[in-house]
């Protein structure tokens, strides 16, 4: 058993590793190679593949390639564009916009699947040797969260979170992770000798958890709180950045380290995300979902009411809120997706809930966002207008937050079963899917 969950833990290291090459740096790279207007698009894009990416990869490891091999084959992808990408800015005399965008797209196109893939790797693995997923997923995703601070230091020490090196280093994990993805266990695939309808074969069954009232509320709530989702991710860095433009703040070590003090949400994150277990049991999924909605409030708005010196406490503060705003959403939710999933739609699911919170939702609201950006902040001049406008966008964040908390709290309503620990019966979600034999929307 410490075998296989060696093997899963360096999976997860690597996989959010890859992530976290880039991910909280890249719009202060942007920023400074005069694509500041863009930063919504690189990361709505990420949305825009999580709609149709993530479902159609999962259909092909839940019916024809093993999960493993999907995994490596999508690393091999992204890598390599990866790759190409961070070529592009290394060389292009001015960096422009379409050339780079289109690479990194094609990157991210084959990377987003990868979290549900890995997702679905995991919980096949543990399933197959008969070990509780809510117990043992958590303690082992937790390196995912190291392997993501422990790459976002790795740029930020070797100033690579102004630059294409994180572009390079993304794309090399990615390749290693490509190899080594090969070397996990089998994941087997639903072949059956039966006949089945197109929507079956398409992987359409994993939309019957629609059909479930509750369920339908989840996911929808899942996309109103994935608008939150890249906000932070895009913006946070140059942010913080910005307030070097101030002489009070010229030189400070929080705005020329920002990737490093940002880490301090991933540290959070990795204790969060021992807490899952316990609040699931003890509470269910709707207070972990709200509690998460509110970590949201206090993390948009401790950034709008901050500062990288006498205020710097509300920023670690908002770094420490992350933890719960993160984890209790994303780690707690595929938790509750696979529970209500049975092993034949296991990896279409967990594609579900990514069209929905990653795809969707963080399209969504990472344009949004740019659009709010625009108008309060990249129309000021640099200094203090500009630090003003920033306050003003991260207030705007957590009013909606907190009006999607809100509803969640008002409409949202979980009933467990007896004796459960708060996850719904697997049964109730397979007797809907009977009622729609044919797999029909």
């Amino acid at each position: 058993m410490k075998e296989i969950k060696l093997k899963l833990i360096l999976m997860y290291f690597l996989e959010f590793a890859v992530w976290g090459a880039y991910l909280t740096s890249l719009g202060s790279f942007l920023a400074q190679n005069g694509q500041a207007e863009h930063i919504g698009w690189f990361y709505a894009v990420q949305g825009v593949v999580s709609i149709f990416m993530p479902a159609l990869i999962g259909i092909i490891a839940d019916r024809w390639v093993p999960a493993q091999r999907m995994l490596s084959i999508c690393h091999l992808l992204a890598g390599a564009f990866m790759l190409c990408a961070g070529w592009y800015a290394s060389t292009a005399a001015t960096l422009e916009f379409t050339p780079l965008f289109s690479l990194y797209t094609l990157s991210i196109a084959f990377f987003m699947p990868t979290i549900g893939l890995s997702n679905s790797v995991g919980y096949s693995v543990l399933t197959s040797h008969g070990l509780d997923t809510v117990k043992h997923f958590p303690p082992i995703r937790i390196f995912g969260t190291i392997g993501f601070i422990i790459s976002m230091l790795f740029v930020n020490f070797t100033g690579f979170q102004n630059t294409y090196g994180q572009l390079f280093t993304s794309g090399v994990l990615s390749i290693v992770l490509a190899a080594y993805a090969l070397t996990m266990p089998n994941c087997p695939v639903n072949k059956t000798n039966e006949k089945v309808s197109v929507s079956d074969a398409l992987g359409l069954k994993a939309f019957s958890l629609f059909k479930n009232p509750r369920m339908a509320t989840f996911f929808v709530f899942s996309m109103f709180l994935g608008v939150a989702l890249q906000i932070t991710n895009g913006f946070a860095n140059p942010f913080i950045q910005s307030f070097g433009d101030i002489p009070e703040f010229h030189g400070n070590w929080g705005v020329e380290n920002a990737n490093a003090l940002i880490s301090l949400s991933q540290i959070s994150e990795t204790l969060c995300i021992l807490l899952i277990p316990f609040f699931l049991k003890r509470f269910g999924i709707k207070v972990v979902m709200l509690m998460a909605m509110l970590a949201w409030v206090f993390r948009f708005g401790l950034f709008g009411l901050g500062d990288p010196g006498s205020g710097v406490w509300m920023f670690i503060l908002s770094m420490i809120v992350y933890g719960i705003a993160f984890d209790f959403f994303n780690v707690s939710g595929s938790l509750y997706v696979d529970k209500q999933t049975t092993p034949d739609i296991r990896s279409s699911a967990q594609g579900l809930f990514m069209v929905m919170t990653n795809g969707v939702g963080a399209t969504i609201g990472t344009l949004c966002a740019q659009q709010v950006i625009n108008h309060f902040v990249n129309s000021q001049p640099a200094g203090l207008a500009r630090i003003e406008g920033w306050s003003t966008s991260w207030l705007i964040f957590a009013a909606y937050a907190l009006v999607v908390a809100v509803l969640f709290f008002l409409i949202f309503h979980d009933k467990p079963a007896k004796n459960s620990t708060g996850d719904i019966r697997k049964a109730e979600i397979e007797s809907n899917a009977s009622d729609n034999p044919e797999g029909m929307i």
